[in-house]
Protein backbone atom coordinates (compact mmCIF):
# COMPACT_ATOMS: atom_id res chain seq x y z
CA UNK A 1 0.00 0.00 0.00
CA UNK A 2 1.38 3.38 -0.87
CA UNK A 3 0.18 6.97 -0.01
CA UNK A 4 -0.06 9.17 -3.02
CA UNK A 5 2.87 11.84 -1.84
CA UNK A 6 2.23 13.86 -4.87
CA UNK A 7 -0.76 12.36 -6.78
CA UNK A 8 -2.97 15.12 -6.09
CA UNK A 9 -6.43 16.58 -8.46
CA UNK A 10 -6.07 14.29 -10.76
CA UNK A 11 -7.92 11.14 -9.48
CA UNK A 12 -10.32 9.07 -9.50
CA UNK A 13 -12.87 11.31 -7.99
CA UNK A 14 -15.14 13.90 -9.81
CA UNK A 15 -16.32 17.06 -8.39
CA UNK A 16 -18.40 20.07 -9.80
CA UNK A 17 -19.76 23.03 -8.49
CA UNK A 18 -23.64 23.28 -8.67
CA UNK A 19 -24.03 27.39 -9.67
CA UNK A 20 -24.30 27.53 -13.49
CA UNK A 21 -26.02 24.64 -15.82
CA UNK A 22 -24.27 22.48 -16.01
CA UNK A 23 -22.86 22.06 -12.93
CA UNK A 24 -18.54 23.53 -13.50
CA UNK A 25 -16.47 20.32 -12.14
CA UNK A 26 -12.96 18.85 -10.79
CA UNK A 27 -11.45 15.68 -10.36
CA UNK A 28 -12.13 12.31 -12.09
CA UNK A 29 -11.46 8.91 -13.85
CA UNK A 30 -8.06 7.29 -12.79
CA UNK A 31 -6.63 4.94 -16.55
CA UNK A 32 -3.96 3.56 -17.30
CA UNK A 33 -2.49 3.17 -20.51
CA UNK A 34 -3.72 0.58 -22.99
CA UNK A 35 -1.93 -3.23 -21.96
CA UNK A 36 -0.90 -1.86 -18.30
CA UNK A 37 -2.13 -3.11 -14.63
CA UNK A 38 -4.75 -0.60 -12.92
CA UNK A 39 -3.56 0.28 -9.30
CA UNK A 40 -6.40 0.15 -6.88
CA UNK A 41 -6.87 3.62 -5.53
CA UNK A 42 -8.42 3.01 -1.68
CA UNK A 43 -8.22 6.32 -0.22
CA UNK A 44 -8.65 10.17 -1.07
CA UNK A 45 -7.76 13.17 1.19
CA UNK A 46 -9.51 15.98 -0.76
CA UNK A 47 -9.47 20.00 0.33
CA UNK A 48 -12.56 21.82 -1.13
CA UNK A 49 -12.16 25.71 -0.55
CA UNK A 50 -15.71 27.60 -1.35
CA UNK A 51 -16.58 31.02 -1.47
CA UNK A 52 -18.84 33.31 -3.80
CA UNK A 53 -15.83 33.81 -5.83
CA UNK A 54 -14.38 30.41 -6.97
CA UNK A 55 -14.34 27.04 -5.94
CA UNK A 56 -11.20 24.92 -5.90
CA UNK A 57 -10.54 21.25 -5.01
CA UNK A 58 -7.38 19.53 -3.96
CA UNK A 59 -7.26 15.75 -4.16
CA UNK A 60 -4.62 13.27 -2.60
CA UNK A 61 -4.74 9.75 -3.18
CA UNK A 62 -3.87 6.14 -1.61
CA UNK A 63 -3.59 3.58 -3.66
CA UNK A 64 -1.43 0.28 -4.13
CA UNK A 65 0.33 -0.42 -7.72
CA UNK A 66 2.49 1.97 -9.70
CA UNK A 67 1.03 4.98 -10.90
CA UNK A 68 4.34 6.14 -12.88
CA UNK A 69 2.50 6.12 -16.39
CA UNK A 70 -1.61 6.89 -15.34
CA UNK A 71 -3.12 9.34 -16.67
CA UNK A 72 -6.52 11.21 -15.52
CA UNK A 73 -10.08 12.26 -16.67
CA UNK A 74 -11.83 15.01 -14.92
CA UNK A 75 -15.38 15.73 -16.10
CA UNK A 76 -15.42 20.18 -16.16
CA UNK A 77 -17.62 22.66 -17.31
CA UNK A 78 -15.74 24.92 -19.02
CA UNK A 79 -12.39 26.06 -18.88
CA UNK A 80 -10.44 25.66 -14.83
CA UNK A 81 -7.40 27.24 -13.89
CA UNK A 82 -5.00 24.52 -13.14
CA UNK A 83 -2.35 25.04 -10.52
CA UNK A 84 0.31 22.90 -8.25
CA UNK A 85 -0.49 22.53 -4.62
CA UNK A 86 1.87 19.97 -1.61
CA UNK A 87 1.18 17.65 0.63
CA UNK A 88 2.55 19.96 3.77
CA UNK A 89 -1.00 21.76 3.26
CA UNK A 90 -3.12 18.61 4.05
CA UNK A 91 -0.46 18.09 6.43
CA UNK A 92 -1.13 21.09 7.92
CA UNK A 93 -5.08 20.52 7.89
CA UNK A 94 -4.73 16.83 9.62
CA UNK A 95 -3.17 18.37 12.30
CA UNK A 96 -5.44 21.00 13.50
CA UNK A 97 -8.87 18.98 12.32
CA UNK A 98 -8.04 15.49 13.89
CA UNK A 99 -10.57 14.53 16.09
CA UNK A 100 -8.90 13.33 19.97
CA UNK A 101 -10.93 11.29 22.15
CA UNK A 102 -9.77 12.46 25.64
CA UNK A 103 -10.36 10.06 28.65
CA UNK A 104 -12.50 11.51 30.77
CA UNK A 105 -12.48 12.24 34.42
CA UNK A 106 -11.73 9.40 36.74
CA UNK A 107 -13.70 10.05 39.72
CA UNK A 108 -11.21 9.09 41.90
CA UNK A 109 -11.02 10.57 45.33
CA UNK A 110 -8.92 13.62 45.97
CA UNK A 111 -7.17 14.62 49.85
CA UNK A 112 -7.94 18.41 50.21
CA UNK A 113 -5.81 20.65 52.18
CA UNK A 114 -2.62 19.11 51.43
CA UNK A 115 0.08 21.29 50.30
CA UNK A 116 1.36 19.38 47.36
CA UNK A 117 1.72 20.56 43.72
CA UNK A 118 -0.07 18.69 40.94
CA UNK A 119 0.68 18.95 37.77
CA UNK A 120 -1.16 17.07 34.18
CA UNK A 121 -0.48 16.74 30.96
CA UNK A 122 -2.97 17.28 28.34
CA UNK A 123 -3.45 14.81 26.77
CA UNK A 124 3.72 27.31 -17.40
CA UNK A 125 3.20 27.57 -20.56
CA UNK A 126 0.52 27.55 -22.73
CA UNK A 127 -0.51 26.35 -26.65
CA UNK A 128 -3.00 28.13 -28.40
CA UNK A 129 -6.68 27.50 -27.17
CA UNK A 130 -9.88 26.87 -29.06
CA UNK A 131 -8.29 24.55 -31.97
CA UNK A 132 -9.87 21.29 -32.65
CA UNK A 133 -7.99 17.55 -33.70
CA UNK A 134 -8.30 17.51 -37.03
CA UNK A 135 -11.37 14.34 -38.61
CA UNK A 136 -12.88 14.13 -34.71
CA UNK A 137 -15.46 15.71 -33.17
CA UNK A 138 -13.27 16.85 -29.84
CA UNK A 139 -12.51 20.42 -29.35
CA UNK A 140 -9.71 20.99 -27.37
CA UNK A 141 -9.88 24.15 -25.19
CA UNK A 142 -6.82 24.49 -23.85
CA UNK A 143 -3.70 23.05 -23.37
CA UNK A 144 -0.88 23.93 -20.87
CA UNK A 145 2.11 22.07 -18.98
CA UNK A 146 1.67 22.79 -15.18
CA UNK A 147 4.92 21.65 -13.95
CA UNK A 148 5.33 17.57 -14.83
CA UNK A 149 2.14 17.35 -16.03
CA UNK A 150 0.66 18.11 -19.44
CA UNK A 151 -2.79 19.10 -19.62
CA UNK A 152 -5.57 19.81 -22.14
CA UNK A 153 -9.21 20.81 -21.54
CA UNK A 154 -11.26 18.85 -23.93
CA UNK A 155 -14.84 19.61 -25.43
CA UNK A 156 -17.79 16.95 -27.57
CA UNK A 157 -21.03 16.15 -27.63
CA UNK A 158 -20.39 12.93 -29.37
CA UNK A 159 -19.41 10.19 -26.55
CA UNK A 160 -17.89 7.79 -28.91
CA UNK A 161 -15.22 10.65 -30.74
CA UNK A 162 -14.46 11.46 -27.04
CA UNK A 163 -13.88 7.91 -26.30
CA UNK A 164 -11.45 7.15 -29.05
CA UNK A 165 -9.84 10.66 -28.53
CA UNK A 166 -9.00 9.56 -24.80
CA UNK A 167 -7.79 6.17 -26.35
CA UNK A 168 -5.39 7.15 -28.63
CA UNK A 169 -4.02 9.59 -26.58
CA UNK A 170 -3.18 7.04 -23.88
CA UNK A 171 -6.19 7.49 -21.95
CA UNK A 172 -7.69 3.81 -21.76
CA UNK A 173 -11.24 3.60 -20.62
CA UNK A 174 -12.40 0.33 -18.46
CA UNK A 175 -15.65 -0.90 -19.70
CA UNK A 176 -17.56 -0.40 -17.27
CA UNK A 177 -16.80 3.31 -16.94
CA UNK A 178 -17.99 4.00 -20.52
CA UNK A 179 -21.59 4.83 -19.63
CA UNK A 180 -20.17 7.11 -16.77
CA UNK A 181 -18.02 9.11 -19.09
CA UNK A 182 -21.27 8.76 -21.59
CA UNK A 183 -23.63 10.34 -18.99
CA UNK A 184 -21.58 13.37 -18.29
CA UNK A 185 -21.30 13.96 -22.22
CA UNK A 186 -24.58 13.67 -22.32
CA UNK A 187 -25.16 16.08 -19.38
CA UNK A 188 -23.03 18.75 -20.92
CA UNK A 189 -20.12 18.50 -19.08
CA UNK A 190 -16.38 19.06 -20.60
CA UNK A 191 -13.31 17.14 -19.54
CA UNK A 192 -9.48 17.91 -18.17
CA UNK A 193 -7.12 15.18 -19.02
CA UNK A 194 -3.75 15.10 -17.14
CA UNK A 195 -1.05 13.08 -17.72
CA UNK A 196 3.03 13.25 -16.83
CA UNK A 197 5.19 14.26 -19.50
CA UNK A 198 7.40 12.27 -21.44
CA UNK A 199 10.62 11.40 -19.16
CA UNK A 200 8.73 12.39 -16.01
CA UNK A 201 8.18 9.82 -13.02
CA UNK A 202 7.07 9.29 -9.96
CA UNK A 203 9.25 11.25 -7.71
CA UNK A 204 8.41 14.84 -9.83
CA UNK A 205 4.90 14.13 -9.22
CA UNK A 206 3.30 17.09 -7.26
CA UNK A 207 -0.14 17.88 -6.01
CA UNK A 208 -2.26 19.76 -8.42
CA UNK A 209 -5.61 22.41 -7.98
CA UNK A 210 -8.19 22.83 -10.12
CA UNK A 211 -10.20 26.42 -9.54
CA UNK A 212 -13.83 26.79 -11.22
CA UNK A 213 -15.56 29.53 -10.69
CA UNK A 214 -18.70 29.74 -8.68
CA UNK A 215 -19.91 28.90 -5.39
CA UNK A 216 -21.95 25.84 -4.24
CA UNK A 217 -20.58 22.09 -4.54
CA UNK A 218 -21.16 18.55 -5.57
CA UNK A 219 -18.86 15.06 -6.00
CA UNK A 220 -19.92 13.76 -9.02
CA UNK A 221 -19.24 9.98 -7.30
CA UNK A 222 -20.31 8.22 -10.13
CA UNK A 223 -16.68 8.40 -11.82
CA UNK A 224 -14.52 6.94 -9.02
CA UNK A 225 -15.52 3.52 -9.84
CA UNK A 226 -12.59 4.13 -12.59
CA UNK A 227 -9.51 3.07 -10.32
CA UNK A 228 -11.18 2.20 -7.09
CA UNK A 229 -11.86 -1.42 -5.60
CA UNK A 230 -14.69 -2.63 -3.56
CA UNK A 231 -14.33 0.16 -0.74
CA UNK A 232 -12.99 3.68 -1.01
CA UNK A 233 -12.05 5.93 1.95
CA UNK A 234 -12.84 9.94 1.36
CA UNK A 235 -11.82 12.36 3.96
CA UNK A 236 -12.70 15.77 2.77
CA UNK A 237 -12.30 19.19 4.24
CA UNK A 238 -14.68 22.26 3.28
CA UNK A 239 -13.08 25.38 3.60
CA UNK A 240 -15.78 28.19 4.00
CA UNK A 241 -17.49 30.62 5.83
CA UNK A 242 -19.72 27.85 7.55
CA UNK A 243 -20.55 24.29 8.42
CA UNK A 244 -21.23 21.93 5.55
CA UNK A 245 -22.98 18.34 5.52
CA UNK A 246 -24.02 15.95 2.73
CA UNK A 247 -27.40 16.76 0.96
CA UNK A 248 -27.78 13.57 -0.93
CA UNK A 249 -25.77 10.92 1.16
CA UNK A 250 -26.80 10.19 4.89
CA UNK A 251 -24.20 11.53 7.76
CA UNK A 252 -24.06 11.43 10.94
CA UNK A 253 -21.89 12.86 14.14
CA UNK A 254 -20.34 10.93 16.83
CA UNK A 255 -21.51 12.71 19.79
CA UNK A 256 -19.69 12.89 23.37
CA UNK A 257 -23.19 10.97 24.44
CA UNK A 258 -22.64 8.10 22.03
CA UNK A 259 -19.06 7.05 23.90
CA UNK A 260 -17.57 5.07 26.51
CA UNK A 261 -14.15 5.21 27.80
CA UNK A 262 -13.22 1.61 28.77
CA UNK A 263 -10.66 1.85 31.49
CA UNK A 264 -9.61 -1.47 31.44
CA UNK A 265 -8.29 -0.94 27.94
CA UNK A 266 -7.72 2.78 28.23
CA UNK A 267 -9.36 3.52 25.12
CA UNK A 268 -13.33 4.33 23.88
CA UNK A 269 -15.29 2.81 21.29
CA UNK A 270 -15.11 5.60 18.63
CA UNK A 271 -13.52 3.41 15.65
CA UNK A 272 -15.79 0.65 16.71
CA UNK A 273 -18.97 3.02 16.49
CA UNK A 274 -18.11 4.96 13.67
CA UNK A 275 -17.63 1.32 11.94
CA UNK A 276 -21.37 0.11 12.95
CA UNK A 277 -22.83 3.69 12.20
CA UNK A 278 -20.86 2.75 8.48
CA UNK A 279 -22.83 -0.25 8.04
CA UNK A 280 -25.79 0.35 8.92
CA UNK A 281 -26.26 3.03 6.37
CA UNK A 282 -24.88 0.52 4.21
CA UNK A 283 -21.53 2.16 2.97
CA UNK A 284 -22.84 5.35 2.18
CA UNK A 285 -22.64 7.27 5.68
CA UNK A 286 -20.45 10.07 6.24
CA UNK A 287 -19.39 11.29 9.47
CA UNK A 288 -19.01 15.02 9.87
CA UNK A 289 -15.75 14.46 12.09
CA UNK A 290 -15.25 18.52 13.21
CA UNK A 291 -16.23 21.91 12.03
CA UNK A 292 -14.74 24.84 13.87
CA UNK A 293 -13.04 28.38 13.15
CA UNK A 294 -9.85 28.07 11.32
CA UNK A 295 -6.74 29.83 11.71
CA UNK A 296 -5.37 31.22 8.02
CA UNK A 297 -2.33 32.49 10.00
CA UNK A 298 -2.12 29.23 11.69
CA UNK A 299 -2.50 27.53 8.58
CA UNK A 300 -0.17 29.57 6.41
CA UNK A 301 2.54 29.62 9.47
CA UNK A 302 2.79 25.89 9.86
CA UNK A 303 3.34 25.24 6.16
CA UNK A 304 5.78 28.38 5.57
CA UNK A 305 7.95 27.00 8.47
CA UNK A 306 7.83 23.77 7.36
CA UNK A 307 9.80 24.98 4.20
CA UNK A 308 12.13 27.23 6.86
CA UNK A 309 12.81 24.35 9.32
CA UNK A 310 13.62 21.34 7.26
CA UNK A 311 13.95 22.35 3.68
CA UNK A 312 13.78 18.60 2.60
CA UNK A 313 10.09 18.46 4.17
CA UNK A 314 9.16 21.59 2.73
CA UNK A 315 10.46 21.25 -0.74
CA UNK A 316 7.47 19.55 -1.71
CA UNK A 317 6.85 22.89 -2.95
CA UNK A 318 8.53 22.88 -6.57
CA UNK A 319 9.41 25.23 -8.89
CA UNK A 320 7.89 25.37 -12.20
CA UNK A 321 9.96 25.45 -14.86
CA UNK A 322 9.04 25.98 -18.78
CA UNK A 323 10.07 23.34 -21.55
CA UNK A 324 13.17 24.77 -21.82
CA UNK A 325 14.14 24.40 -18.11
CA UNK A 326 14.09 27.85 -17.41
CA UNK A 327 12.34 28.77 -13.72
CA UNK A 328 9.10 30.72 -14.53
CA UNK A 329 8.04 30.59 -10.43
CA UNK A 330 10.12 29.76 -7.28
CA UNK A 331 9.14 27.06 -5.34
CA UNK A 332 7.85 29.84 -2.62
CA UNK A 333 5.86 31.77 -5.04
CA UNK A 334 4.00 28.49 -5.90
CA UNK A 335 3.70 28.16 -2.45
CA UNK A 336 2.56 31.71 -1.67
CA UNK A 337 -0.06 31.01 -4.76
CA UNK A 338 -1.29 27.91 -3.43
CA UNK A 339 -2.53 29.79 0.22
CA UNK A 340 -3.49 32.24 -1.47
CA UNK A 341 -6.14 30.10 -3.20
CA UNK A 342 -6.98 28.17 -0.55
CA UNK A 343 -8.58 30.91 1.38
CA UNK A 344 -9.74 33.25 -2.13
CA UNK A 345 -12.93 34.97 -1.57
CA UNK A 346 -13.50 33.84 2.13
CA UNK A 347 -13.41 36.98 4.45
CA UNK A 348 -10.57 37.46 7.10
CA UNK A 349 -11.80 35.99 10.47
CA UNK A 350 -14.52 33.80 9.01
CA UNK A 351 -12.95 31.02 7.56
CA UNK A 352 -14.01 27.72 8.81
CA UNK A 353 -12.89 24.03 8.00
CA UNK A 354 -15.31 21.05 8.32
CA UNK A 355 -13.89 17.89 7.86
CA UNK A 356 -15.90 14.35 7.00
CA UNK A 357 -15.11 10.80 6.67
CA UNK A 358 -16.74 8.52 4.53
CA UNK A 359 -15.80 4.71 3.36
CA UNK A 360 -17.84 4.64 0.41
CA UNK A 361 -18.54 0.86 -0.60
CA UNK A 362 -18.62 0.48 -4.40
CA UNK A 363 -22.21 0.32 -5.10
CA UNK A 364 -22.21 3.98 -3.49
CA UNK A 365 -20.88 5.22 -6.19
CA UNK A 366 -23.67 5.79 -8.38
CA UNK A 367 -25.05 9.02 -6.86
CA UNK A 368 -23.60 12.46 -7.07
CA UNK A 369 -22.31 13.87 -3.32
CA UNK A 370 -24.51 16.91 -3.10
CA UNK A 371 -22.71 19.49 -0.14
CA UNK A 372 -25.25 22.02 1.34
CA UNK A 373 -24.79 24.88 3.95
CA UNK A 374 -25.53 23.09 7.29
CA UNK A 375 -29.17 24.40 9.48
CA UNK A 376 -27.24 23.52 12.27
CA UNK A 377 -23.81 25.75 11.95
CA UNK A 378 -22.58 24.98 15.68
CA UNK A 379 -19.01 23.59 16.23
CA UNK A 380 -17.96 20.27 16.54
CA UNK A 381 -14.87 20.22 18.64
CA UNK A 382 -11.99 17.96 17.60
CA UNK A 383 -11.86 16.92 21.39
CA UNK A 384 -14.66 14.63 22.37
CA UNK A 385 -14.83 13.55 26.23
CA UNK A 386 -16.68 10.13 26.61
CA UNK A 387 -19.63 10.61 28.91
CA UNK A 388 -20.16 6.72 28.99
CA UNK A 389 -17.66 4.32 30.69
CA UNK A 390 -17.15 0.62 31.11
CA UNK A 391 -15.69 -0.79 34.30
CA UNK A 392 -13.74 1.58 36.59
CA UNK A 393 -10.17 3.23 36.64
CA UNK A 394 -7.19 2.39 39.40
CA UNK A 395 -7.77 5.34 42.22
CA UNK A 396 -5.22 5.93 45.28
CA UNK A 397 -6.41 5.17 48.83
CA UNK A 398 -5.97 8.04 51.31
CA UNK A 399 -5.68 7.92 54.35
CA UNK A 400 -6.00 11.72 55.50
CA UNK A 401 -3.22 13.15 52.99
CA UNK A 402 -1.05 10.11 52.94
CA UNK A 403 -1.71 7.59 50.15
CA UNK A 404 -2.09 4.23 51.71
CA UNK A 405 -2.97 1.72 48.34
CA UNK A 406 -4.69 1.76 45.28
CA UNK A 407 -8.53 -0.35 44.60
CA UNK A 408 -10.67 0.39 42.10
CA UNK A 409 -13.20 3.88 42.35
CA UNK A 410 -15.88 2.56 44.39
CA UNK A 411 -13.89 0.93 46.69
CA UNK A 412 -11.29 3.60 46.84
CA UNK A 413 -13.97 6.24 47.55
CA UNK A 414 -15.06 3.82 50.30
CA UNK A 415 -12.15 3.42 52.39
CA UNK A 416 -11.20 6.79 51.75
CA UNK A 417 -14.10 8.29 52.68
CA UNK A 418 -13.20 6.71 56.32
CA UNK A 419 -10.25 7.98 56.18
CA UNK A 420 -8.84 3.81 56.36
CA UNK A 421 -8.00 4.73 60.62
CA UNK A 422 -10.51 7.55 60.77
CA UNK A 423 -8.22 10.44 60.06
CA UNK A 424 -9.40 13.61 58.80
CA UNK A 425 -8.05 15.32 55.58
CA UNK A 426 -6.98 18.25 57.43
CA UNK A 427 -3.23 17.81 57.12
CA UNK A 428 -0.83 19.49 59.49
CA UNK A 429 0.60 20.46 56.44
CA UNK A 430 -2.01 22.18 54.88
CA UNK A 431 -1.49 26.25 53.79
CA UNK A 432 -2.63 28.87 56.15
CA UNK A 433 -5.30 30.94 54.39
CA UNK A 434 -5.86 35.21 54.92
CA UNK A 435 -7.99 37.14 54.39
CA UNK A 436 -7.19 41.28 53.79
CA UNK A 437 -10.24 43.06 53.42
CA UNK A 438 -12.96 40.19 52.33
CA UNK A 439 -10.22 38.57 49.92
CA UNK A 440 -8.94 35.45 50.42
CA UNK A 441 -5.14 34.91 49.76
CA UNK A 442 -3.44 31.81 49.26
CA UNK A 443 -0.08 32.13 48.98
CA UNK A 444 1.72 34.49 46.57
CA UNK A 445 2.75 31.88 43.72
CA UNK A 446 -1.58 31.28 43.60
CA UNK A 447 -2.22 34.72 42.98
CA UNK A 448 0.86 34.86 40.81
CA UNK A 449 -0.68 31.88 38.69
CA UNK A 450 -3.84 33.71 38.42
CA UNK A 451 -2.62 36.47 37.41
CA UNK A 452 -0.56 35.04 34.46
CA UNK A 453 -3.36 33.28 33.42
CA UNK A 454 -5.72 36.50 32.92
CA UNK A 455 -2.99 38.09 30.99
CA UNK A 456 -2.77 35.10 28.92
CA UNK A 457 -6.61 34.58 28.42
CA UNK A 458 -6.80 38.98 28.05
CA UNK A 459 -4.11 38.35 24.98
CA UNK A 460 -6.43 35.39 23.39
CA UNK A 461 -9.36 37.57 23.56
CA UNK A 462 -7.76 39.89 21.96
CA UNK A 463 -6.39 38.13 19.16
CA UNK A 464 -10.21 36.59 18.19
Amino acid sequence: MRFGLSLIAASTLALAFAFAAPDASACGGCFPPPGENQSVVTDHRMILSVSQKQTTLYDQIQYSGEPASFAWVLPISGTVDVGLSADSLFGALGNLTTTVVQQPPDGCPQPTNCNYDSYGEATSARSPSGSADAGSSVDVLKRETVGPYETVQLRSTDAKALENWLTQNGFAIPNDVKPVVAAYVNEGFDFLALKLLPGKGVQTMRPVRITSQGASAKLPLRMVAAGTGAVVGITLWVIGEGRYEPQSFPSFVIKDEDLIWDWGLKASNYKDLRAEKSTALAGRGWEIETSQKLSRFQVESIVRNLARVNPQVGSDYAPITSPTGQVTKTADQVREEDLETLFAGIPSGQERATRMRADLAHSALNTDLALVASADQTDISQIRTPKGEKGQPVCTVYSGCESVGQAPRDEAIKRSDTGGKGESFACATAKTTKTVSGTSLVGVGSLAALLGLVVVRSRRLRKR
